[in-house]
């Protein structure tokens, strides 16, 4: 079983920077694709930015080019979202969430993660 904790977030002004944790216990989890959504106050859930197995393999949706970027480290077990340029629509739930590992090791668009985090708050001040 694979557990998933976030931390990281907290209060920053616009402009400013976070990096959010995604710390995994329980297994390695090298080989399993994760992604960082978000939850906006009386909005659905989406997917911000996605890893596979390999650290080349990277998806994110358009409002993150640029700005974030997601990474992993597998000896630590962690998967990091660094985030900049933040803005006040950025505000939101963060979550982690993995899925399970397949031959081709990318993260599948639409396919419901197996393992999710409790979430950390990010709020961005205007």
């Amino acid at each position: 079983q694979v557990q998933l904790a976030e931390s990281g977030g907290e209060l920053v002004r616009a402009g400013g920077s976070l990096r959010l944790s995604c710390a995994a216990s329980g297994r390695a989890i090298d080989s399993y694709p994760v992604g960082w959504f978000r939850q906006a106050p009386g909005e659905e859930r989406v997917i911000i930015a996605a890893i596979g197995w390999s650290i080349y393999s990277t998806y994110y949706i358009d409002s993150a080019k640029g700005r974030f970027t997601i990474s992993r480290d597998n000896a630590k077990n962690t998967v990091y979202l660094q985030m900049n340029s933040l803005k006040p629509e950025d505000t939101a739930i963060y979550y982690c969430a993995a899925q399970r590992p397949t031959l081709g090791g990318n993260w599948t668009r639409g396919q419901q993660p197996a393992y999710w985090g409790q979430g950390t708050q990010v709020t961005v001040s205007s």
